[in-house]
């Protein structure tokens, strides 16, 4: 059972596809999550890609954050996705893409930037740190990048070189099998004088 851990729809349940090919971040890691990143700040837009079943953006509007867009790439958990968010009355502050990735990142940048990105790729995925420049695109000083990885691939991300150029890595918190990396871009570091 997926369910929304706090905020206003706290103790929500989620549809989740069977099978192994979506895997939502479990409750107890999107606690830790939360907790790390605190409330989200005044006006908040969060950016969930790789989507899967949307738990992550969900829970950020669960617990105040004004706007979200989900990207996800397989139609049916784009159908999924917007069940949810109309289940919960959340799709007039929502968007759902469902495209790849990076051609949703290239409409994007256009908008005005996210306070929180929440990227949980698919394990063997290896296109992250040929996005970055694209994801820095989407930040401002007060942005942070959210990575879920695989506890045994998390070190080469963050030590990516590429990922390096647009990212800082702030903290890092290991989860069982799972590893939560929290960035923030570089750009910040040259605005203070």
């Amino acid at each position: 059972m997926l369910r929304i851990v706090a905020g206003e729809l706290g103790g929500r349940r989620l549809k989740a596809p069977a099978g192994q090919a979506t895997r939502p971040t479990a409750d107890r890691v999107r606690q830790a999550l939360f907790n790390i990143l605190g409330p989200p700040p005044p006006h908040a837009r969060v950016l969930d890609l790789y989507a899967g079943t949307g738990a992550l953006g969900i829970e950020a509007l669960s617990r105040g954050a004004q706007e979200a867009v989900f990207v996800e790439q397989d139609p049916s958990v784009c159908h999924l996705i917007r069940d949810n968010l109309q289940a919960l009355a959340l799709t007039a502050r929502t968007q759902v893409l469902c495209r790849p990735v990076h051609a949703a990142l290239a409409k994007l940048v256009e908008q005005k930037p996210f306070a929180w990105i929440f990227c949980d790729p698919p394990y063997a995925l290896g296109e992250l740190p040929r996005l970055a420049s694209r994801l820095a695109a989407l930040c401002d000083a007060d942005s942070r990048l959210i990575i879920e990885r695989a506890t045994k691939h998390a070190l080469e991300l963050s030590g990516d070189a590429s990922l390096q150029a647009h990212f800082a890595l702030e903290d890092h918190r290991r989860y069982g099998d799972s590893t939560l990396l929290f960035f923030r871009p570089t750009f910040a570091d040259k605005e203070t004088p």
